[in-house]
Order: structure tokens, then C-alpha cells, then sequence
């Protein structure tokens, strides 16, 4: 790798040369680092006179030493500055980026290297005082104070960043932060003043709603902190391509793996895939530099073929795309575009393609359908693929491991005779008595057969209904991961999520806005937005379980052996994981110094170091683990990647391994998104968030009330479940303090917010009760109490309107994710948290099914089907008793007088709220055109006599001498 005896300089790679002595030059006589004269003037030009590993001073060095006429002992700095040009060798590369992992540290445990080289910069310089050299050879000589201008602006044009930070502006985002300040003052005397007046006449009423009312403020303060910080962040495509894709290079743009996840076709149709493997092949990215993986854990048939028609239409639709630039580039959204979709175009032979290729995708999806219908009826023998075999996923439970590469190998160039993308099938094998882990199973089958296939550094995983709605969505993703800056420590760029198909008033808060761009851009200001599913940018090495390169390690323990911290008792759990991952870092870093080891001395020699028992028996696949910068390593044999490919998908491969504890993705739960970017996070990673004007990538939601109700339960199953988990926020990761609290508050809001329904449904019957009873919550109101109150509302409108003001949500998004926070909370949330505690306490686990991702025909017609469920009864049963009780209030002041008026208006107040927040519930139920469901009129029927009778007949609410005083005065009348 170089000659001995030659020193590189540590910045731009050269040889570090001699001073005027003869000697090795040296710039810091601290810590020998190596650097060579003109990158050390380069900096002491810049201002920055210290060393850029152990930051002393330079002048300071030099004055040290003038006593001294050898700078120190020369066989200990040879030594030093061998043992610096190794870590020069084999520290992590992005590009052209050198810089040193955390594995090298000093007796402190302090990392050595302090300041982040960007060695693209010196390279630069180099290059420019090379192409100057001849000309100053063979003409006259360019003065020196042109030089250096020439220098310093090619050093400023590469110096540019290509990502900027945003902040809000302080004339909005400092009012918000005093209000919320305030609105937390306002709560507390609030409190005080509900604790220190209790209602005597219903103090259970009394009890219970101030036990409601604290949960809320609880929920409230998780919610709301983590968004002190909001950002915005800026991303500059052209520096990227200037920087990475110059004119006549090969690009160096890094590889990125696409990851598509499908089970079941037939409620994942497939004319929805191949929509979203046509955008991801035709991305606007070089084609060497992307492959996609389809995981069909299904092991149907029916996405095999029809991935056979999507990789034949391929071959003309991205030449097409790449042509006129279209966009979308998923050709059933291209096509439905309600647009000029001339606008822009200036090439006559566009409308004559464009009517062709419409066509042609006409074709395309009349044979996708007729698969679908040939694949709603099994044949009794099985299904049977074109050559006679039989399929070899007849059995979708008991099956072997399936490979098919489609495009990307020899042969396979589209119509104009170009490179195509690598498309690549794959089915992971599976059998009785083995846990596959669904999802997460399978997404962590696709991180082993890509690293053995292609091992791009970057990797990109959508659900097979997210398609790429900006063909730039990847170069915006890496001007954050390929930044020397931004993307040392940065473990995903997380997209915000954006959907089809959603009526104008989203009834359901489909769209999520609020969490999209309010919450994210909030917790993008601390650590990074949390992981979401789908639409994220993985760096591969976080993945895999490793540190940030500048994470340093665990400080040593300070506490006495008499006198132990309970801190330290109560973490050494945690401890020992993370000294066994620095154990594992270590080794992998001592493991790059192989060069020159035969393939079966390298393989004795990882399994010495016993990585077989992190990832796998697969050598080949622990050997790219080891290539930070992704692609194949040179060992591998090509003909045998495809078995090698087999081996690393097998039911038994993750067997007595990491895979789904500390590597991948995180099994323990249904919500393995959120685990898999908390255990990241709480390894000392960053997370960005990436809004590009245009969306990113676009999505398929079930509009329906049923299943959009199915969908919130599977995700609060998962926070109930990650709650009673080793895993949980309140108590995980608390061992070097790499969590911030702000970030650990935002996670322990993920996984405690379905417990919100239990209160939530007590708040939700107050109304009712008090309105029955005659009874309320709250005693005769005083000034003090008026104020209060006042405060509390006009505080809360008032941090909204300028929450508002700064994300750019509108007022009736906040109201329907408002509207919906009830409405989930006190049904799919509340089934949630019971079934999580049969879990935990009875071991039942519950199956979910694939939510249909395929609307019917006419405009939002799915909006209006209702599919009766459980989860449709308590909301039904809270509206039905608020009903009754505004019913039996108003009799009540009808029978009472003038003065019943007055304590009337509280309790109604109180119950239209509720009804309010369940609107769109019982709008949803109506239906269409009176097209309301027989049984929810036969449980409303049901439910209001029932409570009827409760009130009018049994009168629980009154007590024992009343009714006895009522019986006799009806004794006495004279019928």
C-alpha cells in the first residue's frame, strides 16, 4: 500500500517531505501528526494555528523545542508517524473525505483526532498548484499574489456547504417559547387551585377529573418541549453534482440500495409495486449507482411475473423519463395528472411519445390485471411457473429462499441501448417452528443479500405503495450523508411522509400534517426526527450496530469501590453492551489491516475474532461490513454471490446472532421503525430531516374509518409494547448520556401516548354523568378561578396560533389531527393498551392483517364504506350518552326555572366538546346518501334506551332517603 520509510501527509495525501535539515518535516512535535509543509502554511494562513489532532498550539510547539536541535528522539517520532499514516490508511472515507474512527483514543478515553479535516479542500489546492507548476516552467512566471487568489477562490467554491441550516426567525419563535413558559406557570396555579377545591357533592367526579386533567398536562409537556428548537434546513443540488460529478469523471456519487417490502398482492395490488419499482428505476441518479430489492415475503407467484412485465416495460419507460425529465416517474401518477402537461416541454417529438408510451403502459397494466384475475383462484396442485416447474412458494409458510436478478447484468440495456438499474426478486426462505419477525425480518434479508450483491454505503427503504414522486429525492438525501460535516455522524435522512387519494378535508387526518411539520421539524433542532417506516436514507454502518466515528467512549467510573454509585449498579447492563460493541469496533478496525492474508487465512482469522456471532456465518458478508464506502470486496468470487446470496436469507441464519437485538432492524415489537432509530439514537447518532419543495415520495393511506382506525391501532399496539420492553425510553440507554433529554422526552411521548386513552374515555363520560346527576366538577366559581380559567384557554389558543405561525400548518389541519387525537384515542388507543397487557400478562398476541391499499373507482368512494368493527363501539356508546345527557339536561332546566339555566351552561359546554371532537366519527358512521350501516343504528337504538332507562327508571344518582321521600309523597296522592 506504500513504500517504507514514506510518510503521507494526513490531509491532502501527498508525501510529507523534508524541512531544510534533511529531516521528516514535522508540524506538531506534540503528537507527531502527520501533515505536510505547504497543507501546515495552508493552515497557519487560515487562522488556524493549532494542531488538528491534539489542538496545540504550533508556536507553542516550536518554542518548546528550540532548545532541543533534533525535534525529540527520531526513532520515537519515525514510530509516531508510522502509527499516524495507518490511521491516515484505514480511517472512514466518504469520497474523498479522510478522517479517523473513534476506536483510536488516548488513556483519558478522550478521542485524539478533535477537528474534522476536509481534505477535498487541500486536494484542490494540490491539483491547482500542479497545473500551474508547467506553466510557470514554460512561460513567464505568474506572480505569487495571483496564485494565491486563483487558489483561494477555487478553495471557496469547493469550501461551500451543501446543506444550510434554517432557523425560525426569533420574531417567531421567541413569543412561542414565552407562551409555552407562561401556559406552564398558568397550569401550575391552575392546579393548585383544582387540588385546593374539592366538590364535596361529587367528589368522585371531582377526583377523577383532576387525575385526567394531569395525565393531559403530562402528555402535554412530552409533547410540546421537544419542539423548542424547531429548523428548516436548505439543500443545494448543484454543489453536489459540481462537487461529486465533474465533466469527463466517472461520478462519485455513492451507491444507494433501494429496499420495496411487499406481502400479500392481492391487498398490496401489484399495479401499485410496479409503479414504485418503475420510479426507483428510473430516479435521476446514475444508473451504475442504484439497485432495487423487492421483498416479496409473501413468496407469491403473482409478484414474481408481474416484477417479469415491470423489468420488460422498464427497458422504455426510463429512457422515456430520463428524455423529458417528466415528473412523477411512476407512470399511473404521471398519466393521472390533472395538468398542462405541456408546459415546459420544448421537443416536438414529445407528444408523439408521450401518446405511445401511454399506450404502451395501457398494455402494460391490462396483462398486470390479468394476472391478478388468473391469481384469485389457487389451482388445487399449485401454482406452475412458464417452464413447467412448480413454484417453489406454493407453500408460503414453508418454502426455500428465492433470488432472481432481472435487470443489471450483462444484457440487460433499455431501448436506446443504455445501462439499466439492477432490479433484483427477493424471497427469503421459511419454515415451521423459526420466528420470521414479518417486516423487520425481512427488511434485515435485504441488508444481508445487498451487502453481498452490491453493498452500497447508503440504503433507501418505501412500502410498496410510496412511490418517488421527486426524481431528485436521493441527491437531496446526499447532500446531507456525503457532506464532510453533516454526514459524519448521521445514521438516516428521515422524509417526511406525503399521500394520494385523501379527500380535500382529510376527515381522518390522513395526512398527519402536524406530526409531519410540526413535531419533526422540532425534534430535527435537537437530535433528529425519529424513524418512520418508510422514505428514509440509512448510512449502512448504522445498521450495523457501529458508533459514530466521533463518539467517544465511555468515561471511566469516578465512584469509590466503598462507596459505589447506585447509577453505576443500576446501568451495568448497559455498560457491558457497550463495551462488547467498542470490543467489536476495535476489531473490525484491527481487521482493515489485512492486505496482503489469503482468502483462508482471512477467514480463520474473522472467525478468531468471533464475528460469527454478531453477524452471521457468511464470511462473505462480514467482509462487507468491513467496507465502509460500500461495493464489493475484491476476494469475492462473482459466481458465487448468488449462493452466498441464498445462505444469508436462510430461516436459521440469525440464529444465536445480533441480527434484530443490537444490528438492523429492531425486532420486539409491531412498531419496529421507532425501536430501530431509538437504538441508533441512543448509540450517539443524528438523524436529519429533509423537506424538499417538491415531495419527495408520495403514498397510498386508508381513507376508510375502519381501517384507518386498524392502521392507529397496530401502531399504539407497537408503543404499548416497546413500553414494557427492555427497549422502553424511560429506562434504556441512560449509559453515557448519548440520548439527549430532550430527544429521550420525545421518544417517551412515542410509547406513552396510547395510555392517554384511559383518561380520555373517563373525560370523555364526565359530561354525560354530570348532566344525569345534576352534579359537575367544578364548585361555584370565584374571580380567581374565572381568571384561571381564562388564562388556561386563552394560553392554549394562543401557543396553537403561533404554533401555527411558524410551521405553516393550516388551522383546519390542527383541528382534524385535534378532532382525531379523540377519536383514536378512545378506540384504537384503548383496545390497544388492553391487548397490550394480554400480551404482556397472557402471552396472546394479535395478528394483523395488510391494510388494502386500493380505493375504489369513484372520487374518495373508499371515504364512505363502512366495516364494522369493535373498535366502532365506545366512540358510538360516548356519543349516544352525550346525546341523552344534552337531552336530560335541557328537561331538567325546562322543569327547574330560571336558576337551572345557569349550572346548565358548564355541563353542556362540556358535552359538546366531546360531540364536537367526534364529528367526523359520526359523520363517518351516516355515511353517504343515507347509506348508514343497520347495526350502527340497531347499537345506537340500543345503547340511548338503555341509558334511558338508567336515568328515568333505576335512578342510581339519587340517593337512598331521597327516593324513600319520593315514594311516600306518591303514596299519599289520590289517584
Amino acid at each position: 500500500m506504500m513504500e517504507s520509510g514514506a510518510h503521507f501527509c494526513n490531509s491532502c495525501g501527498e508525501q510529507v517531505g523534508h524541512d531544510a535539515n534533511g529531516e521528516v518535516f514535522v508540524a506538531c512535535h506534540e503528537c507527531y501528526f502527520p501533515i505536510c509543509k505547504a497543507c501546515f502554511e495552508y493552515e497557519v494562513n487560515e487562522g488556524r494555528k493549532v494542531c488538528l489532532r491534539c489542538a496545540t498550539p504550533y508556536a507553542d510547539r516550536a518554542k518548546d523545542n528550540d532548545d532541543t536541535k533534533a525535534y525529540g528522539n527520531q526513532s520515537t517520532m519515525a514510530a509516531q508517524i508510522n502509527v499516524s499514516q495507518d490511521v491516515g490508511l484505514h480511517a472512514r472515507h466518504v469520497s474523498t473525505v479522510s478522517t479517523v474512527d473513534s476506536e483510536l483514543n488516548d488513556e483519558s478515553g478522550n478521542p485524539i483526532w478533535k477537528n474534522r479535516v476536509e481534505s477535498w479542500k487541500e486536494k484542490d489546492k494540490k491539483n491547482k498548484k500542479k497545473k500551474s507548476a508547467p506553466k510557470a516552467e514554460n512561460g513567464a512566471p505568474i506572480p505569487q499574489e495571483q496564485q494565491m487568489e486563483e487558489i483561494q477562490s477555487s478553495e471557496a467554491a469547493a469550501a461551500e456547504p451543501l446543506s444550510v441550516i434554517i432557523p425560525i426567525p426569533k420574531t417567531r419563535i421567541t413569543p412561542y417559547r414565552i407562551v409555552i413558559v407562561v401556559r406552564l406557570i398558568i397550569l401550575g396555579l391552575f392546579f393548585h387551585y383544582r387540588v385546593t377545591n374539592p366538590v364535596d357533592s361529587a367528589f368522585g367526579l371531582w377526583l377523577t377529573s383532576i387525575i385526567c386533567e394531569i395525565w393531559f398536562a403530562f402528555s402535554w409537556v412530552l409533547d410540546q418541549f421537544p419542539k423548542w428548537y424547531p429548523i428548516n434546513r436548505d439543500t443545494f443540488i448543484d454543489r453536489l453534482s459540481a462537487r461529486y460529478e465533474r465533466p469527463g469523471e466517472p461520478s462519485q456519487l455513492a451507491a444507494v440500495d433501494f429496499f420495496v417490502s411487499t406481502v400479500d398482492p392481492l391487498k398490496e395490488p401489484p399495479l401499485i409495486t410496479a409503479n414504485t419499482v418503475l420510479s426507483i428505476l428510473a430516479v435521476d441518479y446514475p444508473v451504475d449507482k442504484v439497485s432495487c430489492y423487492v421483498s416479496d415475503d409473501g413468496a407469491a407467484m403473482l409478484t414474481f411475473e408481474s416484477l417479469v412485465e415491470t423489468a420488460d416495460f422498464a427497458r422504455k419507460w426510463i429512457p422515456f423519463c430520463k428524455k423529458f425529465a417528466i415528473e412523477p416517474r411512476a407512470p399511473e401518477f404521471y398519466f393521472s395528472q390533472k395538468i398542462d402537461y405541456l408546459k415546459d416541454k420544448v421537443q416536438p417529438s414529445f407528444v408523439k411519445e408521450r401518446r405511445a408510451m401511454k399506450r404502451d403502459y395501457e398494455e402494460f397494466k391490462v396483462r398486470i390485471n390479468a394476472l391478478v384475475a388468473k391469481a384469485q383462484k389457487t389451482p388445487d396442485e399449485g401454482w406452475t411457473m412458464q417452464d413447467g416447474t412448480s413454484w417453489p412458494g406454493n407453500n408460503s409458510r414453508d418454502h426455500p429462499g428465492m433470488i432472481q436478478v432481472f435487470l443489471g447484468h450483462s444484457g440487460a440495456q433499455d431501448i436506446e441501448g443504455n445501462e439499466l438499474p439492477r432490479l433484483v426478486y427477493v424471497s427469503r426462505e421459511k419454515r415451521p417452528g423459526y420466528q420470521h419477525h414479518k417486516k423487520a425480518g425481512a427488511e434485515n434479508a435485504l441488508v444481508r443479500v445487498s451487502a453481498v450483491l452490491t453493498n452500497a454505503p447508503f440504503i433507501l427503504n418505501l412500502d410498496c405503495d410510496h412511490y418517488v414522486n421527486n426524481s431528485k429525492a436521493v441527491r437531496e438525501a446526499m447532500c446531507f450523508l456525503m457532506d464532510p460535516v453533516v454526514g459524519r455522524d448521521l445514521c438516516y435522512v428521515q422524509f417526511p411522509q406525503r399521500f394520494d387519494g385523501i379527500d380535500r378535508s382529510d376527515r381522518y387526518a390522513n395526512r398527519n400534517t402536524v406530526f409531519f411539520d410540526v413535531n419533526m421539524k422540532g425534534l430535527d433542532g435537537i437530535q433528529g426526527p425519529v424513524y418512520v417506516g418508510t422514505g428514509c436514507v440509512f448510512n449502512r454502518q448504522a445498521l450495523y450496530g457501529y458508533s459514530p466515528p466521533s463518539m467517544p467512549k465511555l468515561p471511566k467510573s469516578s465512584s469509590c469501590c466503598c462507596c459505589p454509585s447506585k447509577k453505576q449498579t443500576k446501568d451495568v447492563s448497559e455498560l457491558y453492551r457497550d463495551a462488547k460493541r467498542e470490543e467489536l469496533d476495535a476489531a473490525i478496525f484491527n481487521l482493515r489491516e489485512i492486505d496482503n492474508y489469503d482468502e483462508y487465512e482471512r477467514s480463520m482469522l474473522i472467525s478468531q475474532m468471533s464475528f460469527e456471532k454478531t453477524f452471521g456465518l457468511s464470511t462473505v458478508f462480514i467482509e462487507s461490513t468491513l467496507m465502509e464506502s460500500g461495493g464489493l470486496p475484491e476476494s469475492a468470487d462473482p459466481s458465487m454471490l448468488i449462493k452466498e446470496a441464498i445462505h444469508v436469507i436462510s430461516c436459521g441464519y440469525e440464529e444465536k446472532t445480533a441480527w434484530g437485538k443490537e444490528i438492523g432492524w429492531i425486532y420486539g415489537s409491531v412498531t419496529e421503525d421507532i425501536l430501530t432509530g431509538f437504538k441508533m439514537q441512543c448509540r450517539g447518532w443524528r438523524s436529519v430531516y429533509c423537506m424538499p419543495l417538491r415531495p419527495a415520495f408520495k403514498g397510498s393511506a386508508p381513507i376508510n374509518l375502519s381501517d384507518r382506525l386498524h392502521q392507529v391501532l397496530r401502531w399504539a399496539l407497537g408503543s404499548v409494547e416497546i413500553f414494557f420492553s427492555r427497549h422502553c425510553p424511560l429506562w434504556y440507554g441512560f449509559a453515557g448520556g448519548r440520548l439527549k433529554w430532550l430527544q429521550r422526552l420525545a421518544y417517551i411521548n412515542t410509547i406513552v401516548y396510547p395510555f392517554t386513552s384511559l383518561p380520555l374515555v373517563a373525560y370523555c363520560t364526565l359530561p354525560a354523568i354530570c348532566l344525569l346527576t345534576g352534579k359537575f366538577i367544578i364548585p361555584t366559581l370565584s374571580n380567581l378561578a374565572s381568571a384561571l380559567f381564562l388564562g388556561l384557554f386563552l394560553s392554549i389558543i394562543i401557543t396553537s396560533v403561533l404554533e401555527l405561525r411558524w410551521s405553516g400548518v393550516t388551522i383546519e389541519a390542527l383541528w382534524r389531527n385535534e378532532q382525531f387525537w379523540v377519536i383514536g384515542g378512545v378506540s384504537a388507543h384503548l383496545f390497544a393498551v388492553f391487548q397490550g397487557f394480554l400480551k404482556m400478562l397472557a402471552g396472546v398476541d394479535t395478528n394483523f392483517t395488510v391494510t388494502a391499499k386500493a380505493a375504489e373507482d369513484t372520487e374518495f368512494g373508499e371515504l364512505y364504506m363502512i366495516k364494522w368493527t369493535t373498535l366502532l363501539i365506545p366512540p358510538t356508546t360516548l356519543i349516544v350518552i352525550n346525546i341523552v345527557g344534552v337531552v336530560a339536561g335541557f328537561s331538567d332546566a325546562l322543569n327547574g326555572g330560571y336558576e337551572s339555566w345557569g349550572p346548565l351552561f358548564g355541563k353542556v359546554f362540556f358535552a359538546f366538546w366531546v360531540i364536537f371532537h367526534l364529528y367526523p366519527f359520526l359523520k363517518g358512521l351516516m355515511g353517504r346518501q343515507n347509506r348508514t350501516p343497520t347495526v350502527v343504528i340497531l347499537w345506537s337504538v340500543l345503547l340511548a334506551s338503555v341509558f334511558s332507562l338508567v336515568w328515568v327508571k333505576i335512578n342510581p344518582f339519587i340517593s337512598r332517603a331521597d327516593s324513600s321521600s319520593i315514594s311516600q309523597t306518591c303514596i299519599s296522592i289520590d289517584c
